[in-house]
C-alpha cells in the first residue's frame, strides 16, 4: 500500500475484537516507534505495554476510552531527557517527540491490519498513580491497539478534510 493511501485509510478504532496481537507484529509496531525521529535524537520516549488482565483492569478504572482493546500502550516522555529549547524557558519537545513516535506506531499497526485510537482524554495524575508511573515521566497519549471488531467503522467526520489551500501557505 502506498503511504498516502495508508494514511488516508487509517481511522480511530473504537471497537476491538478479542484477538490478541501476535508478538512478532507487536514487536514490529514497537520497532516503528523506536525508529521515529526525536529532537537531537535524545529518545525520551517511554512506552508501557499493557496486556495482562490486571493491567487492563487498572487502566479501564481511570480511562473510559479503552474500547475493549486487548493491548494498550501508554506513551510517555521522560522529563529528564527532553530537549529544552535554549531560547524559551518553558519549551521542550517531549510532547512532540512522543507524538511523532505515537504516529509511527499507529501507521505501522494499520499496515498490519491492527487498529488504534489516540486517546488524550485522561487525568494524567490518576493514570500515573494507578499504573505506578515515575514522577519524571509525562503521559502524552494512551493508545488502545487491536484488531478492529466487525462493527468498527470510521467516525462520521473521518473523511471531512479542509482544502489543502486552507491549511498550506506558500511564502
Amino acid at each position: 500500500m502506498e503511504f498516502l493511501e495508508l494514511a488516508k485509510s487509517r481511522y480511530s478504532v473504537r471497537s476491538f475484537s478479542d484477538k490478541q496481537i501476535e508478538s512478532e507484529k507487536l514487536n514490529k509496531i514497537l520497532q516503528a516507534g523506536n525508529a521515529a525521529p526525536t529532537a537531537k535524537n535524545l529518545q525520551p520516549q517511554r512506552i508501557y505495554v499493557l496486556q495482562s488482565e490486571e493491567a487492563l483492569n487498572k487502566i479501564n478504572r481511570v480511562c473510559e476510552c479503552i474500547f475493549g482493546a486487548p493491548t494498550v500502550l501508554l506513551i510517555c516522555a521522560d522529563k529528564d531527557e527532553m530537549w529544552q529549547n535554549p531560547f524559551y524557558d518553558t519549551y521542550n519537545t517531549g510532547d512532540i517527540d512522543a507524538s511523532i513516535i505515537c504516529t509511527h506506531i499507529m501507521l505501522q499497526a494499520w499496515e498490519l491490519g491492527i487498529g488504534s485510537c489516540w486517546v488524550g482524554y485522561f487525568d494524567e495524575s490518576k493514570v500515573k498513580k494507578q499504573m505506578d508511573l515515575p514522577d519524571n515521566e509525562k503521559l502524552v497519549a494512551i493508545l488502545p491497539l487491536g484488531y478492529p471488531s466487525a462493527k468498527a467503522k470510521p467516525a462520521p467526520r473521518h473523511n471531512q478534510r479542509k482544502e489543502i489551500s486552507q491549511t498550506v501557505k506558500y511564502l
